[in-house]
């Protein structure tokens, strides 16, 4: 661990700390999901894709309207947005806190807060990592030093909370935990990356219970997604190891595919993306994007190229046939691209953009940068083509921003702001 702390080295595992990444007063209740909402990382079907109302395609020169702005603690940690509530997590001193917001105003809820005396190794930051989830009504959290929670979105008690990493008995890592807990069908999905065949765990979402635990894969800084795959769903997790996939009731591995850097010094933490029969996962570090088609029970690699979008941190989306995301390491400028997602063949890159964060809204890629200047580029692989642009944080960001019903809410280390994209009424 010695060789990792020469600073040289330090912004190179950058990927690590993201694992990462206000609503209109909804007419449901808090307990249930709209589709405008985004309850969770990467959105309502964690693909990066926002479903709700129709974005402005303008922005006056001043950029869009700052509805309220927020101080906050140390964190990568996105925020989450459900039924007009906003829940961000983050930590202030000695406690990693989960607030609850009305979406539209700010306006405090509730809070609940727990101790936690994580300290960063690499003095990056001593926040959570991973964003939140809503299900039917509940929050679960999981913050760095792996403890996971589950409370009420109504009024933020307590229903159930575990130590994963002493249960599991986790060593520590680079970054603490970042896997941003995946939640369907009353199952809470990790990587954990525990010893004695606990690398990846199902809880049961109502109690806590440990419904199942598969593999010794170590944890990586990945969060997981589901997928309908062959007639058959799977969760589908990137390990430390490599792409595993697993059946959501028992945990048996349905296949697994090895895709790591030989170097210790590295990360897997894109999410895997899934366009049924193919599955997308990209990591830096000399490792490179992999194509795979589903077979059955077994893969065939469509393609592979460390040239094409070999994503740091941030998830790459998916419109039509064309991949969007970012390529290359961060501490090296990072390129934006649109490739082939058929054949990974480059069609556009704007080189030395800087590295961010994108979501997809319509025919439409919002970008948010590091520096904190939100761009709105047409999702089109003819090229790049930029239609609004405006700084509405001040650097650095690098967690994942949410986009409910219109509105953005992004977050650097010092501040939450919610932004209106919606168009003129």
């Amino acid at each position: 661990m010695a060789g990792f702390l020469i600073p040289s080295r330090r912004i190179l595992l950058l990927s690590g700390l993201l694992l990462s990444l206000g609503a209109r007063q909804h007419a449901v209740g808090p307990g249930a999901a709209g589709a405008s909402d985004w309850p969770q990382f990467l959105g309502p079907k964690r693909n990066g894709v926002y479903g709700g109302p129709a974005i402005s395609d303008s922005w006056p020169a001043s950029g869009p309207p700052v509805l309220w702005r927020k101080p906050l603690g140390e964190g990568f940690s996105g925020a989450v947005v459900q039924a007009g509530r906003l829940v961000l997590f983050h930590r202030l001193e000695n406690s990693e806190q989960v607030e609850c917001l009305e979406a539209q105003t700010g306006r405090p809820l509730w809070q609940y807060d727990y101790p936690t005396d994580y300290r960063d190794d690499f003095g990056f930051d001593g926040g959570p990592r991973a964003t939140p989830s809503i299900w039917e009504g509940k929050v679960y959290t999981f913050g760095a030093q792996g403890v996971l929670h589950c409370l009420e979105l109504e009024n933020g008690r307590k229903v159930w909370s575990l130590n994963t990493h002493e249960k599991f008995g986790v060593r520590k890592g680079f970054f603490g935990a970042a896997c941003s807990p995946l939640v369907e069908d009353g199952r809470v999905f990790l990587n954990v990356g525990g010893r004695d065949q606990a690398g990846l765990v199902a809880f049961d979402a109502r109690t806590g219970r440990v419904l199942w635990t598969s593999t010794d894969d170590e944890a990586s800084y990945s969060s997981p997604a589901t997928a309908t795959l062959g007639g058959r769903r799977q969760v589908l997790f990137f390990t430390r190891t490599g792409l595993v996939s697993a059946d959501p009731a028992s945990g048996e591995v349905l296949f697994r595919f090895r895709w790591r850097a030989r170097s210790r010094a590295s990360v897997n933490a894109a999410t895997p993306l899934a366009a049924a029969p193919l599955i997308f996962l990209s990591a830096s570090y000399g490792t490179g994007a992999v194509q795979l088609r589903v077979k059955g029970s077994e893969l065939e690699t469509v393609w592979t190229s460390d040239e094409s979008l070999s994503n740091h941190y941030s998830t790459s989306v998916i419109r039509g046939g064309h991949l969007f995301g970012f390529h290359g390491r961060q501490e090296y400028g990072q390129s934006l691209r649109c490739v082939a997602l058929q054949t990974g063949r480059v069609l556009w890159s704007r080189d030395g953009f800087g590295a961010g964060t994108l979501s997809l809204a319509g025919d439409r890629l919002l970008v948010l940068k590091e520096n904190g200047e939100l761009l709105l580029v047409a999702a089109s692989p003819q090229a790049f083509r930029l239609i609004a642009k405006a700084s509405i944080l001040a650097p650095t960001v690098r967690a994942y921003p949410a986009l409910a019903d219109g509105r953005l809410f992004a977050r650097n280390q010092k501040e939450l702001v919610a932004v209106d994209l919606q168009p003129d009424r």
